[in-house]
């Protein structure tokens, strides 16, 4: 009882299309999982770059509040709000050090 060439092809194409579709839909699958997370990554750049820039628009808005208050005779600022001024612009300086930083090693991964 031997095979004859038809069905040595039949009985060892069959398993292997069956496997080889089944790869197929796995790949498509993990594909569109990777291209989700890809999408997902984007979107919390974008808003990690929002939360740095509202983070520079308070500072900024609370340091011109600061000097502006400092400008009227009347106010009589103590020390406090200098104090609060000084450590916004330390913070400040900090931000943009530490993004400096990660920018120039992220040119550097590449």
């Amino acid at each position: 009882m031997g095979l004859d060439v038809w069905e040595l092809c039949v009985v060892t194409g069959v398993p292997s299309a069956v496997m080889g579709f089944a790869v197929w839909l796995l790949k498509k699958s993990l594909d569109k999982k990777e291209q989700q997370r890809e999408e997902k990554e984007k979107t919390r750049a974008k808003v990690e770059y929002s939360l740095v820039e509202s983070v520079r628009a308070a500072i900024g808005l609370g340091e011109a509040t600061a000097n502006a208050v400092a400008r009227i005779p009347d106010a009589h600022c103590n020390g406090d709000m200098h104090a609060a001024l000084d450590y916004a612009k330390e913070v400040k300086r900090r931000q943009k050090a530490l993004l400096t930083q990660i920018g120039i090693e992220a040119l550097n991964d590449n």
